[in-house]
């Protein structure tokens, strides 16, 4: 992790909005809603600490936060210092710039956490100051920790959640919550990710290097072991940007010929496959929501495992396995359980049995239903509303 924090000088006043996203997923879906933001108010001076998307979409990227995305217990305690520095200086820029709106996109270790300091400061409204402070993605209250909403409930101004369960989880708090519909479900958004039954092999796994070092040999050495039985079977490997993209493309250059069959993509709109491997992160959401055959497989660091085992209370890490839990799209493999030969062996009864295949495709269409169902108000409509920043 680097040491060095340096933010991009921003010479005038006035921004009317930042966006905090320190992960990849949280990334893309604040980017979709800045992008429409800057059609409909291009006279929006839009600010970021977040990623290469965001700044596509027409924010100024002010740190890429991104960049530095970690998880895990271990992980995050082994960069405890940084991110340390990192609060320090994002809160020295909100105080110099006094944005009217914050939209904090997951990321709650960080978000939170800065939240708390903005209002203890006098700077946000929950504070006595002026400057509105909105949760975009829930933190994962059904997962763990669900005594955050106290703490959030007196340090924000309201919450956009994306699944429409995530409401309830607020009942007893007194905190503006609105389900504001899943940008894969939007009938604008055009996903990168499609089912193809001619497809390649699509290997998703995940937007982070930790991760990515312990379940990306595992996915290769399974892909080495279908080509045996299906040898024009060709992988293509997603990553969201060039740092992942040096990383993985330096662990192909150690697996000898199996090298030449895997096509590695930055960012691409045309990730189409028959079937896929894939962690348990947001792309697999993508994928289910594709209709695309796979199987989920996740390795943490040890101690990340352990203590997620004692803190996690769900039956499922994969989201679209935890919307249908009554005949959930996926087969998860975590950590020992993620070893190349069963991968290999699912993936091989995926490939031959249309009825699993089928399986995919209904589920894709309970997906999309509940990801838009009974909303009050789409994000736009939030998000001007709940912050009054125009």
């Amino acid at each position: 992790m680097a040491s060095k924090i340096s933010f991009q000088e921003i010479k005038s006043k006035g921004v009317d909005l930042l966006v905090i996203a320190g992960e990849a997923s949280g990334d893309e879906h604040a980017s979709i809603l800045v992008g429409e933001l800057k059609i409909r108010f291009p006279q929006l001076r839009i600010f970021a600490l977040g990623g290469p998307r965001l700044e596509e979409s027409g924010a100024v990227l002010v740190f890429d936060l991104v960049d530095h995305a970690v998880v895990g217990i271990f992980e995050v305690l082994k960069n405890y210092l940084f991110f340390r520095r990192l609060l320090h200086e994002t809160i020295s820029w909100i105080d110099d710039n006094r944005p009217k709106l914050i939209l904090l996109v997951d990321f709650p270790g960080f978000n939170l956490r800065l939240a708390e300091a903005l209002r203890r400061k006098g700077i946000s409204r929950m504070g006595g100051g002026q400057v509105c402070v909105l949760q975009y993605i829930s933190p994962q209250l059904w997962a763990w920790k669900a005594k955050r909403r106290f703490k959030m409930e007196r340090i924000l101004d309201g919450v956009g959640v994306i699944f429409p369960f995530e409401v309830a989880c607020y009942n007893d708090v007194d905190l503006p919550v609105s389900f504001v519909g899943h940008p894969f479900a939007a009938s604008s958004y055009k996903s990168s990710v499609y089912f193809d039954e001619q497809g390649p092999l699509l290997l998703l796994p995940g937007s982070r290097v930790q991760p990515i070092r312990r379940i990306l040999p595992v996915f290769l050495d399974a892909y080495e072991k279908l080509r045996l039985k299906f040898p024009n079977l060709s992988a293509v490997l997603a990553v969201p940007n060039e740092k992942i993209n040096e990383l993985v493309t330096s662990m192909l250059d150690d697996r000898g010929q199996i090298k030449q069959f895997v096509e590695v993509r930055v960012a691409s709109k045309d990730l189409k496959a028959r079937v896929a491997l894939m962690s348990s992160g947001t792309m697999s959401l993508a994928s289910a929501l594709a209709g695309i055959p796979g199987v989920i497989a996740y390795r943490a660091h040890p101690l990340t495992y352990f203590f997620g085992k004692l803190l996690v209370k769900v039956p499922y890490l994969g989201m679209a396995n935890l919307l249908i839990p009554e005949k959930p799209p996926y087969l998860e493999l975590i950590q020992g359980k993620a070893q190349a030969d069963t991968l290999s062996k699912e993936v091989e009864r995926l490939l031959l049995d249309p009825d699993a295949r089928r399986h995919c495709q209904d589920s894709s269409e309970k997906l999309r239903k509940l990801l838009s169902q009974s909303m009050e108000r789409g994000t736009m409509d939030w998000l001007t509303q709940e912050g009054a920043f125009l």
